[in-house]
């Protein structure tokens, strides 16, 4: 058998190793070498800056408690939906195409209606004192609330489209066997489905919080950038250009990152807990 003059895999390796390196690698690299170049003080002066100040290392803890809560609820009732609707038919077809509309609309659009329609003059406020079910003053907007209304609206479609197309690569055959033996739903659910969608969950939940920890549009429109929503994103911004401080910003940069990859390891940590065995479970 003749060897061809090429081989298709380094063709094909060749540009994607040339992607990563000029879109990830060398931005990382470049924005690390440059928080260790701070403008006064030792190489490390960036961030003992940011943790000693106030105004910054709080930031982290504002992003944290909007970013584990807005995960935790679209994981949840993606899962819950997505098992719903896991059979083929008209209502999955349904809330997909429904969802589809809040990924086309993007943060600002989303940030925009919600602004006109969840305001304190918004048709929500002004339904409930028409109802009389409420009649102080609705604030669902410029708070902790509002943002965190916002990442749920925008990180749910993602996380249940993640999430159906885990569970309806199961096999249907599993649960039906089970359920010849006396399985009812929850434990069909308990010790089948769960064990099997797990990866798919943590999956979901890492891109999710990785999302939703990188909040800046909702956060500036819908919250407090002066507050309780000031996020580490907010910081990273007002020091490369308000400040004008491009390595205190690549440190902020870096502290995300780390943050980020300390949720995203302790999440893969966990899966471990769960059943790990020699059958995906799927339809092939």
């Amino acid at each position: 058998m003749t060897r061809p003059w090429f081989d298709p895999a380094v063709v094909l390796v060749a540009p994607a190793a040339a992607v990563m390196l000029m879109f990830f690698v060398y931005p990382f690299a470049y924005g690390l070498v440059l928080s260790f170049q701070p403008q006064e003080g030792g190489v490390f002066q960036n961030y003992i800056h940011f943790f000693q100040t106030e105004d910054l290392w709080r930031t982290l803890g504002n992003t944290m408690q909007l970013a584990l809560p807005a995960t935790c609820i679209n994981v949840f009732f993606a899962l819950a939906i997505a098992y719903a609707t896991r059979t083929k038919g008209p209502y999955q077809r349904l809330v997909s195409t429904l969802l589809v509309i809040p990924l086309t609309l993007g943060t600002v659009l989303i940030a925009e209606g919600m602004l006109t329609y969840f305001g304190p003059q918004g048709w929500l406020a002004q339904s409930l004192r028409w109802l009389q079910v409420y009649e102080g003053s609705i604030r669902l907007t410029h708070n902790y609330w509002g943002v965190l209304i916002s990442l749920v609206i925008t990180g749910f479609p993602f996380a249940y489209l993640l999430i159906l197309s885990y569970i309806t690569g199961i096999d249907p055959v599993l649960p039906r066997a089970a359920a010849t033996l006396g399985a009812d739903g929850w434990n069909r659910f308990r010790h089948i489905y769960l064990p099997l969608l797990t990866p798919g969950l943590v999956m979901a939940f890492c891109l999710s919080f990785v999302q939703a920890f990188s909040v800046f549009p909702s956060a500036v429109l819908l919250g407090s950038p002066a507050g309780t929503t000031r996020v580490i994103a907010i910081a990273a911004y007002e020091a490369a250009f308000e400040q004008y401080d491009y390595s205190l910003a690549s440190a902020v940069a870096m502290v995300m990152g780390v943050a980020q990859l300390a949720i995203v390891a302790a999440a893969l940590a966990l899966r471990s807990l769960f059943y790990r065995g020699p059958v995906a479970g799927g339809k092939g």
